[in-house]
């Protein structure tokens, strides 16, 4: 489990590998992710976009940004924690990713970045 805190938003990581499969004559390494944000903070905040760093051993790094998380814009209250899974596709079998999370404090309005640790994938194969 990787795991960071930031501004007293704890986001805990674990990674799976899900199998390899052809698409347009190429092998491709399905990896998913579960991702729990924890707020440990006093003041109820919202998640508002996400941006990802995508590494894989084979390729350029790929940038993604996009609203929310898998279409919502989650709203955490202080001790509450909102959790998700989602996936990537790599054509090596061994990558990472990183990224943070644009979030809004709704106590003072303050807009501010949640970093989310580097987190690696490995196909148990490839790993020794």
């Amino acid at each position: 489990m990787f795991t960071q805190v930031t501004k007293g938003i704890k986001v805990s990581v674990s990674t799976s590998f899900e199998g390899t499969f052809f698409k347009n004559y190429k092998v491709h390494y399905a990896f998913g992710y579960t991702i729990s944000i924890e707020n440990l903070s006093k003041d109820t905040v919202q998640l508002t976009a996400r941006h990802w760093d995508v590494f894989d051993a084979l390729k350029e790094m790929e940038t993604v940004d996009g609203e929310g998380v898998i279409g919502r814009k989650p709203v955490i209250k202080p001790g509450k924690s909102h959790t998700y899974s989602s996936g990537c596709l790599l054509a090596s079998p061994v990558g990472a990713m990183r990224g943070h999370y644009d979030m809004v404090n709704f106590t003072n309005a303050e807009e501010f970045q949640v970093e989310i640790p580097t987190f690696k994938f490995a196909a148990p194969f490839a790993i020794n």
